[in-house]
Parts: C-alpha cells; sequence; structure tokens
C-alpha cells in the first residue's frame, strides 16, 4: 500500500487570461487553506476517520508519511495534488513559503473533539 497517494485536478484550463484549476466536484466537508513559512513544520499527526487531499498551489515540502514502520518521504511543489488515508502519520518540512488547499473527506471537528491525534 502506497502511503501517499498522487491524485490529478478534476479539470483545468489554460489560455491567454490565465488558468482555471477545478480540484474536485464534490466528497469533501471541510477545505482550508494553508500558508507556512519557510523552515517551518507541522504534522506529526494522523486522523482516524478522515481522508486528506492536498494541492499545492505555490512553494515546496518535503512529506513524511508513517504507518505500521512503513515510511515514504516526497517532495512536493506547486501544481501537485496527493491524498493522505487514515492512520497515516504525516508531517511536513517546509522548503520554501508555501501555500497549499486541504481538503478533508469527513471534516476534522466533531463537536468539542476533533480527528487529529499526534503521533507521538
Amino acid at each position: 500500500m502506497k502511503l501517499i497517494e498522487m491524485l490529478e485536478p478534476d479539470f483545468s484550463f489554460e489560455d491567454e487570461r490565465g488558468s482555471l484549476v477545478q480540484l474536485v466536484r464534490e466528497g469533501y466537508r471541510q477545505v482550508n487553506v494553508i500558508c507556512s513559512k519557510k523552515g517551518s513544520f507541522r504534522g506529526g499527526h494522523y486522523h482516524k476517520l478522515t481522508k486528506e487531499a492536498f494541492y499545492v498551489i505555490e512553494g515546496s515540502f518535503l512529506l513524511e508519511a508513517e504507518k505500521d514502520g512503513v515510511k515514504e518521504a516526497k517532495t512536493f511543489s506547486a501544481g501537485d495534488m496527493f491524498l493522505i488515508n487514515e492512520y497515516i502519520v504525516h508531517s511536513f518540512d517546509y522548503l520554501e513559503d508555501t501555500i497549499l488547499v486541504s481538503m478533508y473527506n469527513n471534516g476534522v471537528e466533531y463537536g468539542d473533539e476533533k480527528d487529529i491525534v499526534n503521533a507521538k
């Protein structure tokens, strides 16, 4: 099983005016924009109930993923899209100032509880 699943946007279009990228048509209940500074670190957690897809707007980062002792690492940059499934620990080490979109199929907030489990 691949820990980091590569995705493609549903649709993209470009002409002399610029471009349009349709990431998804359906299937996500929570969408966030994440802005991170070069040298910062985020993550070190997993979700029990939630799949999380990401689309990189600008910048780059090293993503490390781990489950049951299996590890993967990959560098992502603008235009890349990928999915992290449930129970996969994921961490981001930002190599540049970065903007990305994160999309959760179920959302992570359930009343007073969150579906965010720290790995340590």
